[in-house]
């Protein structure tokens, strides 16, 4: 594999040199497309031989939580991953999860109805945090002043942590989530998302740039989730489309059908403020477009093809004039004016590395799990 100085797309899918490390073999295939084909496809199960080897967990998860009023806990977004595991977990597995939502403030309105169709036609407990609004929205000022590419680590970190904390809080040991290779086989580099729960990198910011103290925001390290929680306490993650056929516009249909679910343009859009950090602030200030990770994600596991992928990534999601209406939206929600959010905008571009961080320590605590989890994806 080697490294150019010049601009280069994958020949396989469409990831490219604005990912400014990744490497190509002699065919012009990314360093991606090969992890895939030699680790993640041949220890991927979507098919009947997935369910059958997840099954003697189900069968535990429900031993165990027998005479309990919840015998695991799911939490949704009211996006399509975490909204199709819900179905699997329920119709497919016959399990019965708590639903942990977490609301940061930028739901919207699909979103908040999406989770109560779900909720309301499965006949789930809903339990909801509701993160400090003044807390959130310093770390979220904080993050853009500080010019670094991902400004959802604020939002992120919360969503994560709310859900892990109150988890471990209330004693339960499976957790399921919507992480899945098929949509998302494709674990994008640190230098486009970094880890959302580097709390030493997230402090440092909020030291650097906040302007209030987060009394109450929630916040779980990784060495705690990946390490204490995982190894110590023994709370199982579980991944379960991962061993469940799960083709996206197949979900999409049998959400719509069943529970009148509606899509969103693209991956993560259940967020109103994730929905303008990736189409606006990314492509336009940082100079990269996290729909190739998706895209690519659905070329490698068979949904699109590249032609498709490179059709959609050639125009924005959004028109101009929508991407400006959520400019405005989220300067005015962050207590900005245009012309002071403008000037951050303009402002000189930054890295993680600029701040304090565990990078080092997260690497060797990420290459471990990964060993230990069976997580084959390609960590750079």
């Amino acid at each position: 594999m080697k490294k150019t100085n010049n601009y280069q797309i994958c020949s396989n899918c469409i990831m490219d040199t604005s990912d400014k490390t990744l490497t190509f073999d002699e065919d012009g295939v990314c360093e991606y497309c090969v992890n895939f084909k030699e680790n993640i496809e041949p220890n991927w199960f979507p098919n009947k031989k997935g369910i059958e080897k997840i099954t003697p967990l189900i069968e535990k998860i429900k031993k165990d939580g027998k005479n309990k009023d919840h015998d695991c806990i799911i939490g949704l977004s009211g996006g399509l991953d975490s909204s199709y595991a819900t179905y699997v977990a329920v119709e497919k597995f016959g399990l019965r999860p708590l639903i942990f939502h977490c609301d940061a403030g930028w739901n919207s309105d699909i979103s908040t109805s999406n989770i109560q169709k779900m909720v309301n036609n499965l006949n789930l407990d809903l339990v909801t945090h509701v993160i400090n609004w003044e807390e959130m929205k310093d770390l979220q000022r904080a993050f853009f002043k500080s010019q670094v590419p991902f400004v959802d680590q604020a939002q992120d970190l919360g969503l994560f942590s709310s859900m892990y904390n109150f988890a471990m809080k209330h004693k339960f040991k499976y957790v399921i989530t919507g992480g899945n290779n098929s949509t998302e086989c494709i674990r994008e580099c640190v230098d486009w998302t970094y880890f959302s729960t580097d709390t030493k990198h997230v402090k440092d910011i909020h030291r650097k740039f906040g302007e209030r103290k987060l009394n109450t925001f929630p916040m779980c390290d990784i060495f705690k989730y990946q390490l204490y929680f995982r190894f110590v306490k023994g709370m199982k993650v579980i991944k379960i489309l991962d061993n469940y056929p799960y083709i996206k516009n197949e979900a999409i249909k049998e959400l719509q059908e069943n529970f009148d679910w509606k899509p969103y343009k693209m991956k993560h859009y259940e967020s109103r403020f994730t929905r303008f950090y990736e189409s606006y602030w990314t492509t336009k200030k940082h100079g990269f477009d996290k729909r190739r990770a998706y895209l690519s994600s659905e070329i490698l596991s068979g949904q699109i093809s590249r032609e498709e992928a490179l059709d959609r990534i050639s125009q924005p999601e959004l028109t101009e004039d929508e991407m400006m209406n959520d400019f405005r939206y989220v300067a005015k929600k962050l207590d900005w004016t245009e012309e002071e959010f403008k000037q951050i905008f303009n402002g000189d571009n930054k890295s993680f590395r600029d701040y304090k961080n565990n990078f080092f320590w997260i690497k060797l605590a990420t290459k471990i799990s990964n060993v230990l989890t069976n997580d084959k994806r390609l960590f750079r």
